[in-house]
């Protein structure tokens, strides 16, 4: 498995999830800003700005390398070499509350001792349940894991249920998705075949956003409505800083602190002791924040 290549076809990806997005909101665009690690290694971060329906998105891809923290090499349970990481990362928050907050992210990690593996993911959080959105992300997530292994989807949408889980709350951060991590082989073929499953989830993600800011961006919503789209942005802040792996990687490793942090939704509110009226839209979207759900079979 060649970095070189990884590296290329992740700023690749980048590029046309970009051009994706720039197309599906029809107004605002990406401003890039290229930044270098002291340690080794940089990235180029893009922000959209001025959109009609994403109030704030970005789209990170890094390629960073040199000595490996001793926090990682403690947490991680790994021996002292150098390392080598590259990936590509999403957040988008949209002005409407109709319309889902997404994230999604590919990775590649390698050191000079010859470990290696992919990890990623992709999720969905809206900020109201819709049923009918939740069984069509599902199945389309389901869709592309099968192509390359029907123990996919089953295996890693409880692998999402369990790590997009926000502890304090007793309650998941969303719908769900799939998550990923550590996969590996020394089969140079099925390596790359984990390769080609992990770039297909990147190609996945702006056909099923675009098609929750088509379908959904339209839709009629109150202040109330706003409202609660705060709140749960305040939620989707608190797994970020507080249960988010990725984020707490960054920092480890001194990464970029703006491009750590553009996950972080554009405004949020917390209220105390905040209650939903009974049998209320925000009520039974609360209903759904739980494990284990078969949103497929819906």
């Amino acid at each position: 498995m060649d970095k070189h290549i990884i590296t290329r076809d992740f700023m690749d990806l980048q590029v046309h999830i970009c051009r994706e997005l720039e197309l599906g909101d029809g107004i605002g665009s990406f401003q890039e800003d290229k930044w270098e690690r002291v340690e080794g290694g940089g990235g180029r971060t893009r922000i959209f700005k001025n959109g009609k329906i994403i109030e704030k998105g970005g789209v990170a891809f890094s390629a960073v390398e040199g000595p490996t923290p001793e926090k990682i090499l403690n947490k991680l349970k790994l021996k002292k070499a150098d390392f080598f990481a590259t990936g590509v990362s999403i957040v988008i928050h949209p002005y409407s509350p109709m319309v889902p907050i997404i994230h999604m992210n590919i990775r590649y990690f390698e050191m000079s001792n010859g470990v290696r593996w992919f990890g990623g993911g992709i999720d969905l959080t809206p900020h109201y349940v819709d049923l009918e959105d939740a069984k069509h992300f599902h199945q389309e997530v389901k869709k592309t894991c099968d192509l390359f292994n029907k123990d996919y989807y089953p295996k890693f949408k409880k692998w999402a249920d369990d790590y997009f889980y926000i502890k304090h709350r007793n309650e998941t951060r969303g719908i769900g998705g799939i998550f990923f991590d550590r996969l590996d082989s020394k089969d140079p073929i099925e390596m790359n075949s984990i390769f080609e499953f992990v770039k297909s989830i990147g190609y996945l993600f702006p056909n099923v956003y675009r098609h929750f800011m088509a379908k959904n961006h339209a839709l009629p919503y109150s202040d109330s409505e706003k409202k609660w789209q705060s709140i749960r942005r305040g939620r989707y802040v608190e797994f970020n800083l507080v249960w988010d792996a990725g984020t707490k990687f960054g920092l480890d490793t001194n990464g970029r602190t703006e491009s750590i942090l553009m996950s972080m939704p554009p405004t949020a509110n917390w209220e105390y002791m905040h209650q939903t009226i009974e049998n209320s839209k925000e009520a039974k979207t609360l209903l759904y924040l739980k494990k284990d759900i078969d949103w497929v079979s819906l």
